[in-house]
């Protein structure tokens, strides 16, 4: 059976003067405004469908390489990723750029930069975007 992620939006008035509310089914989440302006420059109290995406891919890309590193033996102490999205107005999302720092025991640079590369395959939020949006990855182990 899948497992199931539910959010509501509720719009008001025109794209670029409008407003709506984005709600996500259960409470780990509160209610974000979300505003065209937020879309295309930073508005204080609102968020945008780019930056909601940029969280989830972040979030998901991490729970990839935690399992990559784990399932080899090498449990990570801690991941840090940041994802960036480029959004152009009337071209849409046209890349995600991930950047990974990592704090993992036992390893090296060149098998920190392995496990990355095959959690970017492994990522179901990459999996996703794939072959709509251009996906980098850049990770850096840490001391």
């Amino acid at each position: 059976m899948a497992a199931e992620s539910r959010a509501t939006t509720i719009w008001e008035g025109s794209l670029e003067q409008g407003k709506g509310a984005t709600q996500v089914e259960g409470e780990g989440i509160p209610e974000l405004e979300v505003t065209w302006q937020a879309r295309v420059k930073r508005t204080e109290g609102t968020t945008s469908p780019e930056e909601l995406l940029a969280a989830a891919h972040a979030s998901c890309y991490c729970m990839a390489l935690s399992h990559e590193l784990t399932e080899a033996g090498n449990e990570p102490e801690q991941l840090r990723a940041t994802a960036t999205l480029a959004f152009e107005p009337g071209e849409g999302v046209r890349s995600s750029a991930i950047e990974v720092r990592g704090r993992v025991p036992g390893i090296d640079q060149a098998a920190f930069e392995a496990a990355a590369a095959a959690a970017g395959e492994g990522c179901p939020i990459s999996g996703a975007l794939k072959g709509n949006v251009e996906i980098s990855v850049e990770a850096t182990l840490e001391g």
